[in-house]
């Protein structure tokens, strides 16, 4: 069917293949990985608000039950860092966790960080300037949601290089089929930022600050407070989700500005807003969302059973031109956008406000007055992997 993640052409350009997958059906069996295929917008919009299926099936079910293995103890670490965050916990713990996280990560707390932002996206294109040019992805792209997010967690400048490779090395395994040594990698990451993050925690417990970690002690309700290993998860996950999702939406947007030399001419301030949404759309950094089936769904006039796993395809459904008008078509103008990029339901991502102000703050500094336009050196490579789809390098000049 030309779904084949582990291609180098196919993640190059998977717009094709998902056009042959929606006029195929609408639940569509892939035996590599022993998922269903969902990839039109109703029903991906639809299951990520369905309460029959679950990020995980261990609040109702064991893993016998559920007629999967549990995995390898050695992977324990990890799954203990991941199955506490947000992103993969279910209600009840997931209603009570969020609340208590959004105590402490508010609206306010975006609009503090906004000078912050603005300086640091300012400061890592002037880098960019005075070097003539560069690697857009080493020199602004992931420095700045690191920056940001330590600014947020109140991580020292001297260990905020911990940060990139440990949230590398996590997110290696929400691939599809990751092989043992990511597996291993991701462990020991796991390891090494869960026993930071428990130092600085314990420092905040002494000395409060006015950073989140603060605010995340303090944060309380009838129901009692987070427990530290629900902290931990909550900033991993912050930097893991954070990270990737500005990081290739910068590199991914600025490739598609590239091919679309219309649409950059045409880009200002005036529509940044709009530009971050529709570069998020056009080519979204998460391509795969998974799911569990708790209970029996049908979609369509397939019937999905408990215990099987659903692959929603994000990439696909933000272009379906059964929702948008001109799907493949880049419209930095597109007010009628409603893409799927962030999620929807109950874990439609919290961090949302913050991604779209360091990605307004990076591509206006990079489209700034007196900033020359950028010119692209080379046609980039893809990085291995789909789930998390991003460029290896962007290399430009001025």
């Amino acid at each position: 069917m030309g779904f084949d993640p582990w291609d180098a052409a196919f993640v190059a350009d998977p717009y094709p293949a998902y056009r042959e997958l929606r006029e195929q059906g609408r639940a569509l069996w892939w035996e590599a990985t022993g998922q269903w295929l969902v990839p039109h917008y109703a029903d991906v919009s639809a299951l990520l608000r369905d309460r029959r299926l679950g990020r995980t099936y261990l609040h109702r079910f064991s893993h016998e039950e559920f007629g999967r293995e549990a995995p390898p103890p050695g992977h324990e670490p990890f799954h203990v860092l991941n199955d506490n965050g947000l992103l993969d916990l279910e209600d009840p713990a997931h209603a009570r966790v969020r609340r208590l996280v959004s105590k402490a990560f508010t609206p306010r707390t975006v609009e503090q960080l906004a000078p912050a932002v603005d300086r640091l996206a300012g400061e890592l294109v002037g880098q960019l300037l005075a070097d003539g040019g560069g690697d857009l992805l080493t020199v602004v792209a992931e420095p700045l949601p690191v920056a940001v997010i330590a600014e947020l967690l109140g991580v020292p400048e001297a260990d905020r290089a911990l940060l990139r490779p440990w949230s590398a090395d996590i997110c290696g395994m929400y691939e599809l089929h990751p092989d043992e040594e990511t597996a291993r990698r991701a462990v020991r990451a796991s390891v090494e930022f869960s026993a930071y993050l428990r130092e600085l925690i314990a420092e905040r417990r002494k000395e409060p600050g006015e950073d989140l970690i603060s605010g995340l002690i303090a944060a309380h309700d009838d129901e009692g407070r987070l427990s530290e290993q629900e902290m931990i998860s909550t900033c991993v996950l912050l930097l893991n989700a954070g990270h990737e999702a500005t990081v290739n939406t910068t590199v991914n947007g600025w490739w598609a500005l590239f091919r679309h030399p219309e649409q950059l001419a045409s880009l200002d301030s005036e529509k940044l807003s709009t530009a971050v949404d529709e570069l998020m759309r056009y080519d979204t950094p998460l391509q795969l969302f998974e799911r569990w089936v708790l209970d029996d769904i049908r979609i369509g006039d397939t019937l999905i059973p408990r215990g099987a796993e659903v692959a929603l395809l994000f990439g696909s459904a933000n272009r379906d031109p059964a929702r948008f008008g001109r799907p493949d078509a880049l419209d930095l103008v597109r007010d009628d956008n409603p893409h799927l990029s962030f999620g929807a339901g109950i874990h439609y991502c919290l961090g949302a406000p913050l991604a779209r102000r360091e990605l307004t703050a990076s591509f206006g500094a990079l489209l700034a007055d007196g900033v020359p336009p950028l010119k692209l050196v080379r046609e980039p490579r893809w990085r291995d992997g789909y789930v998390i789809r991003g460029l290896d390098e962007l290399l430009v000049e001025f």
